[in-house]
């Protein structure tokens, strides 16, 4: 069973979130056409910008420099 895991912050609407799942499941379904879309699982971990760090600077310390 393909899984494709996605890191990234948070989306609050749900909408956007099924269609996101869809759009990867019909890139697997694509590349795999053998297997049933059944089987595809797509895992989405949202973290918070303060759970996160580029080049060595928090997120959330990155995103108040900008205001």
């Amino acid at each position: 069973m393909p899984i494709i895991t996605v890191d990234g912050p948070q989306i609050d609407d749900v909408e956007a979130k099924r269609r996101f799942v869809e759009t990867l499941t019909d890139a697997m379904a694509e590349v795999y056409p053998r297997i049933d879309r059944e089987h595809f699982v797509v895992i989405m971990r949202e973290n918070r910008p303060e759970n996160v760090a580029s080049g060595g600077v928090l997120i959330s310390d990155k995103r108040r420099e900008e205001e």
